[in-house]
């Protein structure tokens, strides 16, 4: 069974997962459109690679390479983001994010990391990773504890 809705693997998988998030976390029931995802997920790139460089001082430690190069490299649209771009999304829309993986045993779903907790536990945005580089969004349809299968 499929749990995640899924988004276009263009390289922007993440922020696109975290923007839908985002969207359906304000109560809206519709998926935006492919052109608003695309907009808004670029959006949310380039405040990402902004705030790493806002937090450079707590940030740069835990970047591969070389700081700078890094954050030139992630404002392209076709790079893909991780666990870094997660963390610093959750700051830029100053909301909980959750990430989960299908248990290949059992078939549910796992949570395996959770960021930007300072702003809040309840209702976080929801991305489901599949463990090869694809994130698609998680619907949690009234905003309450329990996770919807897709």
């Amino acid at each position: 069974m499929d749990y995640g809705e899924g988004v276009a693997g263009d390289g922007r998988c993440l922020f696109r997962s975290v923007v839908h998030g985002a969207w359906l976390r304000t109560g809206r029931q519709q998926s935006p459109s492919d052109s608003t995802q695309t907009q808004l997920a670029d959006e949310l790139r380039a405040k990402v690679a902004d705030e790493f460089i806002k937090r450079r001082a707590d940030t740069e430690w835990f970047v591969e390479g070389d700081f700078d190069t890094y954050v030139v490299h992630m404002r392209q649209p076709h790079i893909w983001g991780g666990e870094p771009e997660l963390l610093m999304s959750s700051h830029v829309l100053r909301m909980p994010i959750t990430v989960h993986m299908k248990d290949k045993t059992s078939g549910s779903l796992k949570i395996i990391a959770e960021y930007g907790q300072e702003y809040g536990k309840e209702n976080p945005i929801r991305v489901l990773y599949h463990g090869y580089g694809h994130y698609d969004v998680l619907r949690n349809p009234g905003g309450g504890g329990t996770q919807s299968k897709l």
